[in-house]
């Protein structure tokens, strides 16, 4: 018997694999995904609204070679909806443009593929479409979307395709009693503009460290004539190496984003 390598595999399955958008028969077995994969319950009224597109659009995944009874029942899905830039939690990241007042954003509400046929592309061909249609809608600044703070693989996934995580949002999940972070992570078109653009980290650089001279500066002169306690010293001495341990999870009082 040939040997089949895992590569060999993946392609042939990707050969068979299609797209198209999710339609009202798909009902019940997008439910029962839903079910299968999230922790979340959903209303009947969301997944009503997603096959019969009502402010949603969707994509569903379906395998070919399937028997003919299975072949157009879905293996993966994408939802997904428009939202004004204005009424977003990520509006202050978009570049104003005068003349679209409307600008628009896509939100991605859920993405899922059944087991058996992860880690094949669905998921990163089920994205490409919304990035597809967002990017055909002349006033859409940026696709988004929220991650739990354990899936890493969905996190890995997002950050491979380019997307930006620009924010940890604590306890933004309740699920079974316990609360969960969140990251926030967004993909710039159109124009939309990047929080973490090489010129912007530069221009931040050269700002902080201006204000770190001036301030060393200051108290310099105002303490000329001063000596720091031993305790003072111990103390400011703490205090560096706990900033230095959690540099990464840190985020400054008052400030909108974190780049990471």
């Amino acid at each position: 018997m040939p040997h089949c390598s895992m590569v060999d595999l993946k392609a042939s399955y990707r050969s068979t694999i299609s797209y198209r958008p999710i339609r009202p028969s798909d009902l019940e077995i997008l439910e029962k995904i839903h079910g299968d994969i999230f922790p979340i319950r959903y209303e009947s009224e969301f997944f009503l609204n997603v096959v019969n597109g009502h402010h949603i659009v969707s994509w569903g995944a379906v395998d070919l070679s399937r028997p003919d009874d299975q072949s157009d029942e879905l293996i993966g899905f994408v939802t997904a909806r428009i939202i004004l830039a204005g009424d977003s939690e990520i509006g202050d990241l978009i570049r104003p443009d005068s003349s679209k007042s409307d600008q628009t954003l896509v939100y991605i509400l859920t993405l899922g593929v059944i087991e058996t046929y992860r880690n094949l592309g669905i998921a990163s061909s089920l994205i490409r479409e919304v990035i597809k249609y967002a990017r055909s809608i002349s006033s859409c600044r940026a696709v988004y979307l929220h991650v739990i703070s354990y899936n890493n693989s969905a996190i890995c996934l997002y950050e491979k395709m380019s997307f930006k995580c620009i924010r940890k949002l604590h306890d933004f999940y309740y699920i079974n009693g316990q609360h969960f972070d969140s990251f926030l992570f967004v993909y710039f078109i159109n124009g939309g503009r990047s929080p973490c653009s090489p010129l912007e980290l530069v221009t931040c650089a050269v700002s902080y460290m201006r204000s770190g001279l001036k301030s060393l500066a200051a108290r310099l002169w105002k303490n000329e004539d001063k000596k720091e306690s031993k305790w003072q010293r111990c103390k400011e001495a703490q205090c560096l190496i706990t900033t230095s341990q959690n540099r990464r999870i840190l985020i400054t009082e008052g400030a909108e984003y974190q780049c990471v």
